[in-house]
């Protein structure tokens, strides 16, 4: 009987380690891989558990390579779970500071919760991803005095988006997506500051390849202009444990709420976040910027926390 248990306990740890190490493998190789590792690579502080419970059940088998492999497993992850990308302060003395919120609303439902939130919060610009007709339509009518210049993509469903910014701005290309990515120039204090909505299309099956070509078009976005002080800002529906999404950090970007010290506070799923969940709504921005504090913020009606950053423009020093 004990020897079944362990032979039975041994196969489980086997399993478990081996699931594991496909995702972790994926991960040391700096590749998404195919379904479902992209799904499970968002969640890769959470298979610090599995791993665990394949440790346990390998040492009540007396499985000593599987031991081995488990606490090989474990440092792997545990070494991942650190942040990824640059950190570090701008030389330059600050010459503007700016409020930045981005929130996506789930097809416009958590609109009169963010309406709420805005007047709360009082930010400079904002990112609204899902935000259909009716969703533009109340933003704009609601702050069209104070957050009064604004870029849109008009659509309805998941592909509206809409930027609002109390500083003037002037037209810029978009990214091209499955949904709507605005892109616009801001005038701030006199310094041109590029601002661009993010909404990829998520990573599901039979969609990765999508999800990845246009991670990789948000890329090209933030490598094309190094000079020019730069905010990035959205639903990447990407964590740091995606590659697609460090080749956007690696263009020199840097994660404001990383640097606000929250570079693992879950942003989605919004009901069971912050117990549980994944950060992948980010507010990205160039070595120009500082940042001094970043808040998740619930809203009703959506499935995503609002990310609210206060971050400072400085000159090149």
């Amino acid at each position: 009987m004990r020897s079944t248990v362990r032979r039975v306990g041994g196969r489980c740890a086997g399993l478990l380690l081996a699931g594991v190490s496909v995702v972790v493998g994926c991960r040391a190789a700096d590749s998404d891989g195919v379904t479902p590792v992209p799904q499970f690579l968002a969640f890769l502080p959470w298979l610090l558990a599995p791993t665990g419970g394949a440790l346990l059940l390998a040492l009540l088998a007396r499985w000593w390579a599987g031991l081995v492999w488990g606490t090989a497993v474990l440092g792997l992850l545990a070494w991942y779970v650190e942040p990824y990308g640059r950190s570090g302060e701008p030389g330059g003395p600050a010459v503007a500071e700016l409020r930045v919120l981005t929130s996506n609303v789930e097809f416009g439902r958590g609109t009169g919760s963010l309406i709420a939130v805005i007047r709360r919060e009082r930010p400079d610009v904002v990112f609204v991803e899902e935000c259909e007709q009716g969703c533009r339509a109340a933003l704009e009518r609601t702050f069209g005095d104070t957050l009064r210049f604004r870029r849109a993509v008009a659509a309805e469903g998941s592909a509206g988006s809409l930027l609002l910014s109390r500083f003037r701005l002037r037209d810029a290309a978009g990214v091209r997506g499955t949904m709507g990515m605005p892109g616009a120039v801001a005038d701030v204090r006199g310094r041109p500051v590029r601002l661009q909505l993010a909404h990829p299309a998520p990573p599901l099956p039979g969609q990765v390849g999508v999800w990845r070509r246009q991670l990789g078009r948000l890329r090209d976005f933030a490598a094309a202009d190094r000079r020019t002080p730069t905010v990035l800002a959205g639903d990447f529906n990407a964590s740091q444990d995606h590659a697609a999404f460090r080749r956007v950090l690696d263009t020199g970007l840097r994660d404001a709420a990383r640097l606000a010290g929250h570079d693992r506070t879950p942003s989605w799923p919004a009901r069971t976040a912050p117990a549980f969940g994944v950060q992948i709504d980010h507010v990205l921005v160039s070595r120009d910027f500082s940042a001094n504090t970043a808040r998740f913020l619930d809203l009703a009606g959506t499935d995503h926390r609002a990310l609210l950053v206060d971050i400072a423009l400085h000159g090149r020093g």
